[in-house]
This record gives C-alpha cells, sequence and structure tokens, in this order.
C-alpha cells in the first residue's frame, strides 16, 4: 500500500502500513481520506497517456536510414525540414512574378470574352456576318427617321442565305416587321377605333406586299374588298384596272410588289421588312396614318437547278385617313388612301407588264440601260416622292410614273 502524503519527511520510517502525520499538525491522517488519496491517484495513472514506443518497423527504418547517413548513402538534408530558407525564397520569387504576369492575363482573357471580335480573325468561330450559315442579330424597331444608310454587310447572296451581304439580313421577317405605334384617341375617333385603324393599314401592306399570292401574280383581295374606303371608288376601280391591263403610267406596281412565276421563283419564305407607322389628328376630326416601308425580296431563276439568287428591294411610302362620317361620307373602319409613293430598285427598266424583273445572269427582259448616278436603295433617309403623288423610281428600276430610271450602289 503507498504511504500517505506528508509535509515533512520522518527521521526513521515508522513501520509499514502505519499513517504519517501531516506536516506539523500533530495529527494522524484518517484513512478513509488516505484511502480516497490512493484510489484517485491510481485511476490517474491509468487514464493518462503513456509515451508509446516506436513501432518494430519505425525502428528498424530509422536505424536503416542513419546507417545509410553514416556510409554517405544520403542526401546531408534528408532530416531537414523540405521548406527551408532557399525554397521559401524560391516560392516568393516564384510567386511574384506569376502575380506580375497572372493579373494582365486574367484581365485579357475577360475583355477578350466580353468582346471576342478583338482579336484577329475568328479563332473561336464566333463571326456571325460570314460564311454558311451566318446570322446576324436583329435591328430594333425602327421608331424615328433614319439619318443615314446601313453599313455595307459581309457575304454573297446564296439559295441557303439569300439575304447574305445586305442590310436585308437584319431587317425583321415579313408582317413582324410592321410594328405599329400604341393607339390613343385621336380626333371623333377612340383608342379602340385608333387602333383598328392601324390594324388595317398592316393588313394593306402585308396583303399587297408580303402575301406569297400577291408576290406571284395573284389579285389582293383583302385590299381590294375589306380595307380600301368603297367610298372612294375610283381609287379602287383604278387598282383593279392595272392588274387587269397593266401600261406605262398604269402600272400596279405602284401599288402592289408583283413577280411572273414563269421568269423567277421566290427563294424561301421570307420577305425582310423595315419601316414605321405613326399617327395624328387630321382634318375635320379625322385620323391620319403614315406608312414607310422597304421590303426586299431574294428571287432566283424559275429554273429549279439554277443556284442563282438576286434582290429586288421596294420602298413603298402611303399616306392613308380614316374619315368622319360625320363630316364625310365614309365607310366606318375603312382607309382612304391620300397618297402612295414608291421606290424600286433592281428591276428592269420601261417594262410594264404589271411585274417586277429583277436583272439575272440567266436572261429575262432587260429594258432600257440604267442611268443617272447610283443610289443606295438601303438609305431610308431619301425622300423618295413629293406629295402630288407621282414616284420617282431609283435603282436599275422600273419607273411606273415614266420619270427616271437609275442605278443603284447595291442590293
Amino acid at each position: 500500500m503507498s504511504e500517505k502524503p506528508s509535509g515533512k519527511a520522518p527521521e526513521e520510517p515508522g513501520e509499514p502500513g502505519e499513517p504519517r502525520e501531516p506536516d506539523g499538525s500533530g495529527e494522524p491522517i484518517p484513512d478513509d481520506v488516505w484511502e480516497r488519496f490512493v484510489r484517485d491517484s491510481e485511476r490517474d495513472i491509468r487514464i493518462s497517456e503513456a509515451p508509446k514506443e516506436p513501432s518494430a518497423r519505425a525502428r528498424m527504418v530509422t536505424e536503416r536510414l542513419r546507417q545509410q547517413e553514416a556510409r554517405g548513402e544520403l542526401p546531408p538534408a534528408w532530416r531537414a525540414d523540405p521548406v527551408g530558407q532557399r525554397a521559401y525564397g524560391r516560392a516568393a520569387r516564384r510567386r511574384k512574378v506569376w502575380t506580375v504576369i497572372g493579373i494582365p492575363l486574367a484581365l485579357a482573357v475577360a475583355v477578350v470574352a466580353m468582346k471576342p471580335s478583338l482579336l484577329p480573325g475568328d479563332p473561336f468561330g464566333t463571326d456571325s456576318t460570314s460564311g454558311p450559315g451566318a446570322q446576324t442579330s436583329p435591328l430594333p424597331a425602327e421608331t424615328a427617321p433614319e439619318t443615314a444608310a446601313p453599313d455595307s454587310a459581309p457575304g454573297s447572296p446564296t439559295l441557303d442565305e439569300p439575304f447574305a451581304g445586305s442590310p436585308a439580313a437584319r431587317y425583321a421577317d415579313g408582317a413582324a416587321g410592321i410594328v405599329l405605334p400604341e393607339a390613343k384617341a385621336v380626333g371623333a375617333f377612340s383608342k379602340e377605333q385608333v387602333a383598328g385603324a392601324l390594324e388595317q393599314s398592316r393588313t394593306l401592306l402585308v396583303d399587297a406586299n408580303v402575301d406569297r399570292g400577291t408576290l406571284l401574280g395573284d389579285t389582293p383581295e383583302t385590299v381590294l374588298g375589306k380595307v380600301l374606303d368603297p367610298e372612294q371608288p375610283e381609287l379602287i376601280d383604278d387598282l383593279k384596272s392595272r392588274l387587269r391591263k397593266p401600261g406605262r403610267g398604269h402600272d400596279p406596281l405602284r401599288f402592289f410588289s408583283r413577280f411572273d412565276r414563269d421568269e423567277v421563283r421566290l427563294v424561301g419564305d421570307v420577305v425582310k421588312t423595315r419601316g414605321r407607322t405613326t399617327f395624328e389628328a387630321g382634318e375635320e376630326g379625322a385620323l391620319d396614318i403614315h406608312t414607310d416601308y422597304t421590303f426586299v425580296y431574294a428571287l432566283a431563276p424559275a429554273d429549279p437547278d439554277s443556284t442563282e439568287v438576286a434582290r429586288t428591294i421596294v420602298r413603298r411610302v402611303i399616306d392613308l385617313r380614316l374619315l368622319n362620317p360625320a363630316k364625310y361620307k365614309a365607310t366606318p373602319g375603312r382607309l382612304a388612301v391620300i397618297r402612295y409613293d414608291d421606290d424600286i430598285a433592281n428591276s428592269a427598266c420601261d417594262v410594264h407588264d404589271g411585274f417586277l424583273h429583277p436583272r439575272l445572269s440567266s436572261g429575262g427582259p432587260t429594258g432600257a440601260p440604267p442611268s443617272g448616278p447610283a443610289v443606295d436603295p438601303y438609305d431610308r433617309s431619301r425622300d423618295i416622292g413629293d406629295d402630288s403623288g407621282d414616284s420617282t423610281d431609283a435603282g436599275d428600276s422600273t419607273d411606273s410614273g415614266g420619270e427616271s430610271c437609275g442605278s443603284v450602289s447595291r442590293t
């Protein structure tokens, strides 16, 4: 049994098992206190972590390394910290170099990622303006008169990409390009009546210039029977007469876009469209609607084996009026035509058979040679007529008004 602790060692040990007195107290330690002290001490010894001897394998490896070191078979620094002073210095220098190089490199990568066109050529194959299947981002709707001609585009027309190389590649498709303004009450007409009249103006433009039947020579029945006011009979009768028997000064092309299906075929199902519609209060409570749109047609020879592609561009400016029935004899919901002008590019001059004739290398009507300065048919900032209703056509164009036949800078 262990001895009881004592603050002062006795001069002679007592008998085994004899309790000792504490230092200076003169009183023996009670047996139950001593036994509790012994139990606690033994428990602490059992649960404490005693040093562990290395395993036999570890002792063997350590001994082998010591022997190899003694024979000079190990590098002198095998015991040293692998990240020593010299290693730390090299790592610091490497970090500094990579910091100097990495920051500008990261900035350059970020800039190129945002604008790949900064790189010469097209290393990522992202050029969307050239090559087979090229696509270009569509233009936003025209909300104000354009002030200059659009930039040129790369590429040439093909059967798969008939508008390549043309600003029309970014125009909207068909009726989607006829974006109407928000309606509001004007003059004698409510907001709903104005909205209906604007929809009628869109119907007129689509049926006369986009509808596939009209383009291939059919009669545009919707325009003649559902849009134009029958109380303006002279115009409707005149248009019908032009369709039946076209001629110089009597050509339906002044109002309708038409092609001879025996001569050409339409390429694809899309007519490219760009322009805008505005409206304002007219005389005597009327509603005046102004439309100004360019239509671009892709065509190929009627021969199905031909791969040639040409484009004809037609711009039309038409002023329409919804008359106040309280002031005029008018049909509710029908539109009267106040003015119509046209500008036709790439169609044979002095051919007045009621069809547009794009110039094709395979032949067909050629008409008179164009004359005068070249005009850009995509320049929508140009004025194409006057209030008299006469039209000055430009660009290898059919002059339906009989006034001029110029050349074009591009199609």
